[in-house]
């Protein structure tokens, strides 16, 4: 990956001089321009530092000579090294001389910006764009990054097949395009490996909102407690942001509700907090909620005001999300608690997010994102108040990812679906029949029958298709864990795959309707 500029090159010792000594020791380099940041030796282009990283796959030690080769002006890396041709220069941390190097490259765009940084297992896409939506209605000049999209001046850029937050040199990329497009505001998806692995480092974070904090991500984290630190470092580095000209709120929102709640009060004292609960008091609340397939309706108490409000999302879970973004806009902001009460009724639904396939069906179809325990769970729980039918759910588990996971959601599945059908997703290198073998096993020590209550089907096309094929009137049909994503990885190959596109050639099919949807090609389908 590289990052370039589209202005000048950035003099070296310039760079390293506005960069902490912690961060990067050396001060002796030479005053060659640089006018890119590379961590992929293959992308190098001339005028390009490049940094060296360490991961699970490769190490960037080992392409310091392809670098120079294809033009880089200067190494950074960890190692002891000598004789590279160019200046190296050698960091404890790579990661973290990464984040400050982009950073400066840059010019330090967040440290002119509002920086809302959203954190969390679940939800965390839809509370930015709850917050942003809020943020529109407002008239405040925002930019928004999600593991989605950038959204950038009005122009939306595509960030990345799959969910985490973007390299260091393209998050700055994206806060300097804010800059110059003359934005005030930005909000921040961070993931844990966001977060872990320093991409959101030296972003001068002002308010940090966490949705919950439940079981995902513990293959690469090591247990929940590693996760819940990961996700805790977005709330520490509201008191490492720099001060700001127009003002730091440095405001921590937290779920009073979530089992994360008393690690990252105690760590967030030293700053503002504010508390929210769907459940019970805290300095923002909810009561009377109301759920109907057209959406959700509950009165939202604060401290200083009783606000109602209507949101066209579905799932009861959906009002935590909205009393963060409430409670962040609020408090966080100074936005209107009205102003806020209108953003959330303007925003029509999130991509992939409890989401309405129809056709005309006489059944409901729905896409959602679910792929977690947890949030299957909530969607789940959310489906079975949308219809008076059976619920039939499509899912899978990631390959190379948490294994545990995959009984959980079996589990899950089993007790609150009528009918489960274990299905491929993102199986990566992983045997596809294993993941499913593993799930089954599960499901079927949870009561669940093979053949009655769930099914194996490999190829997901061919999942949905028998999932909309089984659908009686009234019933509803979910497809989980792929939602918005555009790609499915068998081996090493992304395949192209959209959910939404699948359950729409599924129900043409089904209703023997044109609607120039085919079903989308995965290697697990019979020809």
């Amino acid at each position: 990956m590289s990052s370039r500029n589209t202005m000048k090159g950035k003099n070296l010792a310039a760079l390293l001089a506005s960069i902490p000594e912690a961060i990067i020791p050396a001060r002796t380099a030479p005053a060659v321009q640089v006018t890119g940041i590379a961590l992929d030796s293959r992308l190098v282009k001339p005028g390009d530092i490049f940094v060296a990283l360490v991961g699970g796959a490769a190490d960037g030690h080992r392409f310091l000579a392809d670098a120079v080769r294809n033009g880089a002006v200067a190494l950074v890396g960890s190692q002891e090294l000598t004789d590279q041709g160019v200046p190296y220069l050698r960091v404890p941390d790579t990661r973290k001389a990464l984040a400050h190097l982009s950073a400066a490259f840059y010019g330090f765009p967040a440290r002119r910006l509002t920086v809302t940084g959203i954190t969390g297992t679940d939800g965390k896409t839809t509370t930015a764009s709850l917050l942003y939506t809020i943020m529109k209605e407002a008239g405040i000049s925002t930019g928004l990054i999600t593991t989605v999209s950038a959204v950038i001046g009005g122009e939306e850029l595509d960030t990345g097949f799959h969910v985490t937050t973007p390299e260091a040199p393209d998050v700055q990329r994206y806060l300097a395009g804010m800059v110059a497009n003359g934005l005030t505001h930005v909000i921040l998806e961070s993931t844990s490996h966001g977060l872990a692995q320093e991409r959101v480092t030296a972003c001068e974070y002002d308010i940090a909102v966490v949705t919950n904090i439940t079981h995902e991500h513990l293959d690469y984290h090591g247990d929940y407690d590693g996760y819940l630190h990961a996700k805790g470092r977005l709330f520490e580095f509201l008191s490492e942001t720099v001060e700001k000209p127009f003002g730091n709120p440095r405001l921590a929102v937290l779920n009073k509700d979530d089992r994360s709640y008393p690690y990252l009060e105690a760590i967030t004292r030293a700053v503002s907090q504010v508390a929210y609960s769907a459940v019970g008091r805290a300095d923002i609340w909810a009561e009377d909620v109301i759920e109907t397939p057209q959406g959700i309706s509950f009165t939202a108490v604060g401290k200083e005001f009783s606000l109602p409000i209507h949101s066209e999302l579905r799932g009861a879970y959906n009002v935590s999300n909205i009393l963060a973004a409430v409670a962040a806009a609020v408090y966080g902001l100074g936005i209107d608690p009205a102003v806020a009460a209108s953003g959330i009724a303007q925003l029509p639904g999130v991509p992939g997010r409890m989401e309405r396939i129809d056709l005309g069906q006489d059944f409901t179809a729905i896409v959602d994102f679910a792929h977690t325990p947890n949030a299957l769970k909530a969607a789940l729980q959310a489906c079975r108040k949308l219809t008076a039918g059976r619920i039939i759910a499509v899912f899978g588990s990631a390959g190379l990812r948490d294994r545990e996971k995959r009984r959980l959601m079996a589990e899950c599945s089993v007790g609150l679906a009528d009918l489960t059908i274990l299905t491929a997703e993102d199986p990566r290198t992983e045997s596809l029949d294993d993941i499913l073998a593993e799930m089954a096993d599960a499901a079927a020590l949870r009561g669940g029958v093979e053949g009655e209550t769930f099914l194996r089907i490999a190829d997901r096309g061919a999942a949905i298709r028998r999932a909309v094929a089984l659908a009686r009137p009234g019933d509803l049909v979910v497809a989980c864990g792929k939602g918005h994503e555009q790609s499915m990885c068998f081996g090493t190959v992304e395949y192209p795959w959209d959910d939404r596109i699948a359950m729409r050639a599924a129900l043409a099919e089904h209703l023997d309707i044109s609607t120039g949807d085919e079903m989308p090609y995965l290697p697990t389908r019979a020809d």
